[in-house]
């Protein structure tokens, strides 16, 4: 039976869960009305514990106060990850993934730690970014609970951040991390102080509040039926603060009104007094005071007398997909779905053309389909054309006249769950390149690409490009297209579906095809063409 192993280094400590698992079982759903398709989604992993290790190194005690890993705390964290490495050997792990979270995404030498971690340890470490932190929560909440036919509100507290997701009936329909965690508040609001009097107590309130007020507003305007909590301190509370009888239908919850009782008393004890009193560990008597302060306000501000707590977190999210994966029972469509979801919320947040975006996307994956002859990309290359075609205009929002570059900026700079902050710049640099001039080396955001991301920026905007002319006018007048490869004559034959009047859109295609004809060699046809004069080649536009 194959073994898996997440690695979590976390802003309070380090984890390792070695487990075995068998394929995981799909499950399969009759159609709700007669002519739809069967439902299919793949039911949790059996998991066999094999290994679980914790490593007590406090990363986040440095970072959020000095910005940067104390040499000392680096040195430590390595000797834990040769640890783990020895255990993954000992197992026999055939996959795994390390990830590194807000301690480390925030320190200016993470590469330092990322570096030694494959040097000394053999471990390649992957900082990830709270966005996708919340994804693998909600992957592992989901299938822990189900929540198909549930809204829910997910609440992870970590050491350094806070992730919050709206599951609506099982799909993601907001995602945020807030820079609010417990050891993020201890140095903040707690250092130095044995006790917490009422002055302390306030701006540890103040603090957590002023956080959650930027995701706040938004989840107030959606209504959920039950918070379900995640993260260590969690845990702890549903030991502590147990509702009997569950909520919800869920076997596990906690008390909130037990929790804030318990909370007046924590306040009063000293962290050694709370580890004797209540059998806490060193590092959870401490970080328990404002973990208990997160939860206990968001139960306030969301009016709930319960929360959920499944027992799971980002190491079983990560071994979920790794299991999928390996068994190759990974649910890409979900996965499509989830980022183009996220693309989605993007644009209209500012507001972009939302039917132009998603016409101009079908274009693209028409002729992306019709031309992998030529283009040799993949699956995921395929995703990533599909983004950046939903967002192209999305730049608009700042200003038109430059827009292309705009789009570029608000795609780099936001959250698109399901991608990678790599992924993240191709997709905006794709969109960057739709119109105006082509991707040149001269241009900071392309030459700071690496070799093969280039390489595909020009053949993914090169499509784009002549799926954005399809629609000039944002009037929908082509329906669809097909292409087909003459490889002997070199040309493209694109053939329209749609109104009589596209010359305009047939007259853009051959303006925009020049990107195309440098990257594939292929002249653009367009057969009973309503446009007979060929266009003037566009002049170069300064940057």
């Amino acid at each position: 039976m194959p073994r898996f192993a997440a690695l979590d280094v976390g802003s309070n400590a380090m984890r390792l869960r070695i487990i075995e698992a068998d394929a995981p079982p799909l499950e399969r759903k009759p159609p709700s009305r007669l002519g739809d398709s069967v439902a299919v989604s793949i039911a949790p992993s059996t998991f066999r514990e094999v290994t679980s290790l914790r490593a007590p190194v406090r990363l986040g005690t440095e970072v959020f106060v000095t910005g940067r890993l104390a040499a000392a705390s680096i040195a430590q964290a390595c000797s834990a990850l040769r640890e783990f490495r020895e255990a993954m050997d000992l197992a026999k792990v055939d996959a795994y993934r390390a990830t590194a979270t807000s301690a480390v995404r925030e320190a200016s030498n993470r590469a330092t730690l990322v570096e030694r971690a494959r040097r000394e340890a053999g471990i390649e470490l992957e900082v990830i970014e709270g966005i996708e932190e919340a994804r693998l929560i909600q992957l592992a909440v989901v299938r822990r609970l189900g929540l198909k036919d549930r809204r829910a509100l997910l609440v992870d507290v970590g050491g350094g951040s806070t992730e919050l997701t709206y599951l609506d009936r099982g799909r993601n329909a907001f995602a945020m991390s807030l820079p609010i965690g417990t050891v993020r508040l201890l140095e903040t609001y707690l250092k130095g102080a044995k006790t917490v009097d009422r002055a302390r107590q306030r701006l540890l309130f103040e603090g957590v509040e002023r956080a959650l007020a930027e995701a706040v507003p938004q989840l107030l305007k959606v209504p959920f039926e039950l918070v379900v909590g995640t993260g260590g301190s969690m845990d702890t509370l549903s030991d502590l603060c147990p509702l009997k009888g569950g909520h919800a239908g869920f076997p596990r919850a906690v008390d909130m009104t037990a929790s804030r009782a318990l909370l007046t008393k924590l306040f009063a004890l000293t962290a050694e007094e709370r580890r004797d009193a209540f059998g806490l560990r060193p590092d959870r008597a401490d970080t328990l005071v404002p973990a208990a302060s997160i939860f206990v306000r968001v139960a306030e501000l969301f009016r709930t007398t319960a929360i959920v707590a499944p027992g799971v977190g980002l190491k079983e999210g990560i071994l979920e997909e790794l299991v999928d994966k390996y068994f190759d029972r990974w649910d890409t469509e979900s996965e499509t779905r989830t980022v183009i979801d996220a693309c989605l919320r993007l644009g209209r947040r500012y507001g972009f053309d939302e039917a132009h975006g998603e016409l101009v996307a079908s274009f693209a994956l028409s002729l992306f389909d019709d031309t992998a002859g030529v283009h040799g990309l993949g699956e995921r290359d395929r995703l990533l054309l599909h983004a950046a075609a939903v967002l192209h205009d999305i730049g608009d929002f700042v200003r038109y006249d430059g827009h292309h570059k705009h789009s570029y900026y608000v795609i780099q700079h936001s959250d698109i769950m399901g991608l990678t902050p790599v992924e993240r710049g191709l997709v905006a640099n794709v969109a960057r390149y739709h119109r105006k001039s082509p991707p040149d080396i001269a241009h900071p955001n392309f030459r700071d690409l690496d070799k093969d991301a280039r390489a595909k920026v020009r053949s993914l905007a090169a499509i784009l490009r002549i799926a954005d002319a399809l629609d000039r006018e944002h009037l929908g007048k082509v329906k669809s297209v097909k292409a087909e490869l003459d490889s002997g004559k070199r040309k493209l034959v694109l053939r329209l579906a749609g109104e009589e009047d596209r010359e305009l859109e047939e007259w853009t295609v051959r303006a925009k095809s020049e990107l195309l004809r440098d990257v594939f060699d292929l002249e653009i046809t367009i057969p009973e063409s309503r446009t007979s004069v060929r266009p003037p080649a566009l002049p170069k536009s300064p940057e």
